[in-house]
């Protein structure tokens, strides 16, 4: 028999309660299992779905720049690394003495800090198995070290605005004093375009967002119907972001962990929100955060900004 895999609590309790909810939604970090981050490397590669090629873009012609404006020799902690798929651009331009990257799927982690070493075989590689969202510990090899904090791809927007506000506080704390942090971040454009983004014609952002119902059925005992739901995306104009769903396609009843859950048909299971910033709510965000931006690139079209900020002083701290 397979062995069954060891469920995380945090994965048992967000499916459990976000299901129940009276508008039932799962937090979006809980797509990166091994085959989601797979899937999510996928969509980062389609036509469709620009913030990846244009903020590589954005900053490889802008590496000399960014180099000038962080400085090298720092350590660079890159929060929900991933694949890394930017890193080697960064790295490349401000030569950072370690790299500290950060993720909470560890195979994957693992297997890309592996990549990175055997690619950099000068660079100090410290991977760091963790929830980016939850305090943890960087470790030691980086004390005395200037950091650079790392939050490419437009990530902050998963995050409501009071979330994604605290996410960024989070950073400044982890970070400390005299850090510096460099992020991406996706602006307001044509609602077709973003729509595309995420519900592509090849349908890998459909196949990531129903990962989600395969991951639960595998780890939490679940017996969902997975043909029962649709992926969906859609522009929430009130809000300015596109949110992910996972709609009943039909009156469905399944089982998690012993407890029951029915969908009717058109309800929907929340899994993902996008938020895009215009130029001046995206330094507003930042400087809610506990970061004040210095300097920002962006592309000629201006769809997508890389901005680098500095910690400022914790005027609560001891």
């Amino acid at each position: 028999m397979p062995e069954t895999p060891e469920v995380d609590p945090a994965f048992r309790d967000d499916v459990l309660n976000g299901l129940a909810a009276p508008i039932p939604a799962v937090p979006a970090r809980w797509f990166y299992d091994r085959r989601g981050s797979e899937l999510f490397d996928d969509i980062t590669r389609l036509d469709a779905y620009y913030p990846t090629e244009t903020e590589m873009r954005i900053m490889g012609e802008n590496a000399s720049a960014i180099a000038e404006a962080t400085g090298r020799g720092a350590a660079l902690v890159e929060f929900g690394a991933g694949s890394a798929t930017k890193t080697p651009l960064i790295i490349d331009a401000i030569e950072p003495a370690h790299y500290v990257p950060i993720d909470i799927s560890g195979d994957y982690l693992r297997d890309s800090a592996d990549k990175l070493k055997a690619d950099h075989p000068g660079l100090a590689v410290d991977p760091v198995e963790a929830d980016f969202t939850k305090p943890f510990d960087l470790p030691s090899e980086i004390d005395g070290f200037e950091r650079i904090g790392f939050f490419p791809g437009s990530t902050i927007g998963n995050f409501v605005p009071r979330s994604a506000t605290d996410m960024l506080r989070h950073f400044r704390d982890i970070l400390g004093d005299g850090a510096k942090l460099l992020i991406g971040m996706d602006r307001v454009k044509e609602i077709d375009r973003l729509k595309r983004a995420y519900d592509d014609p090849e349908g890998v952002t459909a196949a990531f967002n129903k990962n989600l119902l395969t991951r639960i059925n595998r780890e939490l005992n679940g017996t969902i119907p997975e043909d029962a739901f649709d992926h969906e995306a859609r522009w929430n104009e009130m809000l300015g972001r596109i949110e992910m769903h996972l709609v009943a396609n039909r009156d469905v009843s399944f089982e998690i962990e012993g407890q029951p859950f029915s969908f009717a048909k058109g309800e929907t299971i929340h899994t993902e929100n996008s938020h895009k910033y215009g130029k001046r709510a995206a330094r507003a965000l930042l400087l809610a955060g506990g970061w004040t931006p210095t300097h920002e690139w962006t592309d000629d079209a201006d769809d997508f900004a890389v901005i680098l900020a500095e910690a400022q002083p914790n005027r609560f701290a001891p």
